[in-house]
């Protein structure tokens, strides 16, 4: 029986112990991880945490909805046991009707019934770090091996003492001033994952520059269980083609290689940033993106005219 939970009600021990020994556990689906990018998150769960759904949970002009927080690219079901189809059917058929909306991001274990479900697929890209660093590097494309030199010849050094700010301050001048997506309250949420992680000595801040003080490229990975997430990374756009994040990720590949853990680029659906990870030898997968809408006609209406007036 699925049962949903409000935020008080959930076992985070519980909780935890599942994602842990889930087939398909992910950083993103811990209780600690939730509680920072999604406050007040609510779930399903089945037999006694056998198996368990988050729902991430908010709500404007009295509409409660459900969407995906920011840096958590997949979520929905984990469970102890083998996934089915089926499975995933009765989880998201058990989200509460309360919720008018929803637009969530699943994990690529997780296979989606099309016909019942508004569904696309997202684009991700991993590297198995199993084999020697000679076997990994081989596979790199010229361009990278082009600009690893270039980094050299430049003297690009790596970076190992780097504040969260450091990095944070690199990300908002460059990527985050030109897009404009994240908000102060994002970037708050960003920092506690860093600290969060560096305390618990599951955190890696790397950066690279030529010059003592003035950061070109550094990057934040996280690691849980078999897996190394490439969370937040950041250029500086005036020195971009130094091949100061080149040589980076190159540096992480070298120092984590000959180990049975996966780098997770955690990205890629954007084409040209898909070939940049391509470009290190990563391969591409893919996750369901479910999109379910219970408003009204008349909501519906209003929700499309306020983002027409919106974007004017």
């Amino acid at each position: 029986m699925i049962r949903y939970l409000r935020h008080k009600e959930i076992d985070t021990a519980k909780w935890d112990d599942c994602i842990q020994k889930s087939v398909n556990g992910m950083v993103y689906a811990r209780s600690w991880y939730l509680n920072i990018v999604t406050p007040g998150w609510e779930a399903l769960e089945q037999d006694d945490y056998s198996a368990v759904f988050p729902l991430p949970c908010a709500s404007r002009c009295g509409i409660r909805y459900l969407r995906q927080p920011f840096f958590t690219q997949q979520l929905g079901l984990f469970s102890r046991e083998p996934l089915s189809e089926e499975a995933v059917t009765a989880f998201l058929q058990a989200i509460p009707p309360r919720y008018r909306f929803a637009e969530l991001n699943l994990n690529s274990f997780n296979r989606v019934n099309h016909q019942l479900f508004d569904t696309g697929i997202r684009r991700n890209h991993e590297m198995e770090l199993v084999q020697s660093y000679e076997i990994l590097s081989g596979r790199y494309s010229q361009n990278v091996k082009r600009n690893l030199r270039k980094a050299v010849d430049t003297g690009v050094m790596i970076r190992r003492k780097i504040e969260p700010e450091e990095l944070i301050r690199l990300f908002s001048h460059n990527f985050g001033r030109k897009e404009g997506k994240l908000s102060y309250r994002d970037y708050m949420t960003i920092n506690q994952l860093i600290i969060h992680s560096l305390r618990q000595d599951s955190g890696i801040v790397m950066g690279a520059s030529q010059r003592e003080g003035a950061l070109d490229a550094a990057a934040f990975i996280l690691r849980d269980q078999n897996r190394y997430y490439f969370l937040f990374s950041a250029t500086d756009y005036q020195t971009r083609d130094n091949g100061a994040m080149f040589l980076l990720i190159d540096t992480f590949i070298r120092e984590h290689s000959n180990r049975p853990m996966i780098l997770d680029f955690e990205g890629g659906h954007d084409p040209n940033l898909g070939r940049f990870y391509k470009s290190f030898g990563a391969m591409e997968t893919g996750y369901p993106v479910v999109r379910i809408n219970r408003l009204s006609p008349l909501v519906k209406t209003g929700v499309k005219w306020i983002k027409k007036i919106r974007g004017k």
